[in-house]
């Protein structure tokens, strides 16, 4: 409730404040010859241009441009109202002060152009690139050993027939790659409408062909 009654309190200010500076301006105007709407907009022409150089101030940091204009506008507002206190005679201003009247809204135009167009609009930064998904590499298992041939059997009557070597076990496969073989599968049936083949799932997977038979075995 405080803080409302405060901020309540400084606009209320604001407004009484702004108000008096205008008649003032509005006077002297009207004192140096510029009669009707003329005499209206010379306030709202200073007021414009001073709060155009504080917002470029606040906005922007310290500048050169917007602290010169904004005392000119400053030093315009201050005059009109310290000259409508009684230091000079309004029924006959002196010439400067008509000089200065009639020559304000150039003034005041060069101003808000500059203050305009001189400022700095921040370009917005290029997105950065997406990082590459790095290919997953198949890891290559140890190759199998390779069956050891049995010496041939000298002549002699026997029984029976030599025992023939166990058949090599399939190579352990796993599981992420065949995972990924699956989805390399499917992408395939997807584009071309036909099963994979085991030649073309050892190309894509760059595995061995005894372990592309094993992926392929558990794809079927």
């Amino acid at each position: 409730m405080a803080a409302r009654l405060r901020v309540d309190a400084v606009l209320v200010q604001a407004v009484i404040a702004g108000a008096l500076s205008f008649a003032h301006l509005h006077d002297l105007a009207a004192a140096a010859g510029q009669d009707g709407w003329k005499a209206w907009a010379y306030p709202i022409s200073v007021d414009l241009l001073l709060v155009a150089a504080w917002r470029r101030l606040r906005s922007e940091g310290p500048s050169r441009l917007a602290w010169c204009w904004f005392l000119i506008a400053l030093f315009a507002s201050l005059g009109a109202n310290v000259a409508t206190a009684g230091f000079l005679d309004l029924a006959d201003p002196p010439a400067l002060l008509r000089l200065g009247i009639a020559g304000w809204p150039a003034l005041a135009f060069l101003g808000g152009t500059l203050l305009a167009h001189s400022a700095k609009h921040p370009t917005p930064a290029p997105p950065a690139p997406a990082p590459n998904p790095e290919p997953l590499m198949a890891t290559d298992p140890d190759p199998a050993p390779e069956p050891v041939s049995a010496p041939e059997p000298t002549p002699a009557p026997v029984e029976e027939a030599p025992a023939l070597p166990p058949a090599d076990p399939a190579p352990a496969v796993p599981a992420v790659l065949v995972d990924h073989a699956r989805k390399v599968a499917a992408e395939y049936r997807d584009r071309t409408g036909a099963p994979i083949d085991t030649d073309t799932l050892r190309t894509r997977l760059g595995v061995p062909p005894h372990l592309a038979d094993a992926i392929a075995a558990q794809l079927a």
